[in-house]
């Protein structure tokens, strides 16, 4: 049986409490966002050095989001039967065990020990992403996507400062005698380890536990004659969220190799990935506002609007002109902060306290293989098309998410899956 907390003690005060945990929370994802920067800076690099195989520098991240995705049902089930503050932490440290099983793997030249470290680094990236669902467990219904924007928008400053630290950890790593880019996994075995403690320190007390305490909200989803069954929106918050993860991937994944073929370098396309990263990120708080303010449906039509104009905007822009091409990206970006906010939104409000943690963990499996699936289709849909192409097809696959959310708002006793608009 999960765990609850003792119905005896005095209630605490929930904001104060709220305002504890976000504050935890963004703390733990700086670090943490710190961490992730070695996956997605270095990981491809140093498996190419060490594999003398520069085709194989994707397996990497194929890697991640296989470690991803399993990470994600057992920090959900351990979630909901521990609470958010042991599953999140066992997440971070086993992504610190993965960085340095990677460190160890450089310096003793095995790939096979860097492989599975590298399955284990993607624990980390989980956890960082299931913070979010931490953030809303105690929000009130009409907060609960700002709480979960503010848990996300806190890995930006983390993800950012990763990157510039490469090189100082790059001489760190061969001060100590190993080789360079392991530098920032061990910047990342730190961090996670950081964020890990963190949590089971100063999250307290839990707040996945202390909601289950308290009196159920009118807004939540699960109906009324079965309070462990999810409520009609669940699908839908699905939908938003892989279909905006499967969009962004793919679209991002072959713009660096759109703009080289049409005569960009790398630092050209690096800025437009960075200028693409930054809008994914800081306008969480904004989607979060929106949704609180105008209801989860309408921004479920108003992410696949962003999508669409994003592949639109994509496949448009003449491979030559580096202003619409950055303007494509931003809007991918865009569409994808508004999708990830609002599909996270609708899952909460959708699920029952009682299956809650469980849940979410297999919503994000779900976003994991999205990611791979897009990542790996786009370049086939290139191969055997064009780019203009693969941007209007992601484009028109992101706007079925519109018309899917109209209708189970309809068929829903609430008239904005589970939000009070």
């Amino acid at each position: 049986m999960p765990r609850t907390l003792s119905t005896t003690a005095p209630a605490p005060a929930i904001p104060a409490v709220q305002k504890r945990t976000l504050t935890v929370l963004l703390v733990s994802q700086i670090l943490s966002g710190v961490g992730l920067a070695a996956g997605v800076t270095v990981a491809g690099l140093l498996a190419g050095q060490m594999l003398h195989n520069t085709s194989l520098t994707g397996l990497p991240i194929a890697l991640l989001t296989a470690g991803s995705a399993g990470a994600a049902v057992v920090i959900g089930r351990a979630s909901q039967r521990l609470g958010r503050r042991p599953g999140l932490a066992a997440g971070y440290l086993t992504g610190a065990l993965g960085g340095a099983g990677v460190v160890v793997a450089a310096a003793l030249a095995s790939p096979a020990l860097l492989f599975l470290s590298l399955f284990l680094y993607g624990a980390g990236t989980t956890s960082n992403l299931q913070a979010r669902y931490a953030g809303a467990d105690l929000a009130a219904p009409q907060q609960r996507a700002r709480a979960t924007s503010t848990v996300i928008v806190a890995t930006t400053a983390g993800g950012i400062a990763g990157p510039l630290l490469a090189t100082p950890a790059g001489h760190l790593a061969t001060a100590l005698r190993l080789p360079e880019l392991t530098g920032l996994f061990l910047l990342s075995t730190v961090a996670f380890t950081l964020a890990a403690l963190t949590l089971l320190v100063w999250l307290r007390p839990d707040p996945l536990l202390l909601a289950r305490t308290l009196p159920a909200t009118p807004t939540e989803g699960a109906p009324a004659d079965s309070p462990s069954r999810p409520g009609p929106g669940l699908l839908v918050g699905v939908m938003v969220l892989v279909l905006s993860q499967l969009v962004m991937v793919a679209v991002m994944t072959m713009t660096p190799i759109h703009m080289h073929a049409h005569g960009f370098g790398t630092a050209a396309s690096g800025l437009v990935i960075a200028l693409h990263t930054g809008s994914m990120y800081l306008p969480s708080p904004l989607a979060g506002r929106l949704v609180d303010r105008f209801g989860a449906t309408a921004m479920s039509v108003v992410t696949a609007g962003t999508l669409l104009a994003a592949g639109v905007a994509a496949a448009l822009a003449p491979g030559h002109s580096f202003p619409l091409i950055t303007l494509a990206l931003v809007l991918l970006g865009l569409g994808w902060s508004f999708g990830l906010v609002t599909g996270t939104t609708i899952v909460t409000n959708s699920t029952p306290l009682a299956t809650r943690a469980k849940t979410q963990g297999l919503v994000d499996v779900a976003i994991s293989i999205a990611g791979a699936v897009g990542g790996l289709a786009s370049g086939i849909v290139v191969a055997f098309a064009s780019y203009p192409i693969l941007a209007v097809l992601c484009g028109i696959l992101a706007s079925v998410a519109a018309p899917a959310a109209i209708v189970a708002a309809r068929k829903s006793s609430a008239p904005a899956l589970g939000s009070a608009r």
